[in-house]
């Protein structure tokens, strides 16, 4: 495969419904909590959106975020270019969270390893963390796997 195949296969992968996103939205919606997708007027378009509780939950991939797991790894060619654009992830990542909180929102992040892969916890755990954490939870949350 050439850079230019490898490259137009990567620009192929979707930003909306992808399997951790759908298997967190499954999870929370049979724990009995409803929500919104994606509302465009909101900093960084959250993927799910409780308005009624002012919170917003992301779910990451930890390639693409660059989390701290082995999902998370810097790719071995163009290691340059792939460090800095990972880095400018995190820091939108951060300046997007920022502006939520300043707007009033909570913000939870749900890794892409908590969902998927060996580290997963099973779903309905990580619906009752984010249960947990909209009833009486602190500003910010992550949750990563185990």
């Amino acid at each position: 495969m050439t850079p230019e195949q490898r490259s137009c296969n990567m620009s192929r992968i979707g930003a909306r419904n992808t399997k951790p996103e759908l298997l967190l939205r499954r999870a929370i919606h049979r724990a009995g909590m409803r929500y919104r997708l994606h509302r465009a007027d909101l900093p960084g378009r959250p993927d799910i959106v409780m308005a009624g509780r002012r919170a917003v939950i992301f779910v990451h991939g930890c390639f693409w975020h660059a989390h701290d797991c082995p999902k998370g790894v810097t790719p071995a060619t163009r290691t340059e270019f792939w460090t800095a654009k990972l880095a400018r992830n995190r820091e939108r990542d951060a300046e997007q969270a920022a502006a939520l909180r300043g707007m009033g929102w909570r913000v939870a992040t749900v890794w892409e390893c908590a969902l998927v892969g060996r580290a997963r916890i099973d779903n309905a755990k990580v619906a009752a963390r984010l249960a947990a954490w909209l009833e009486e939870g602190p500003e910010e949350l992550a949750i990563g796997g185990e």
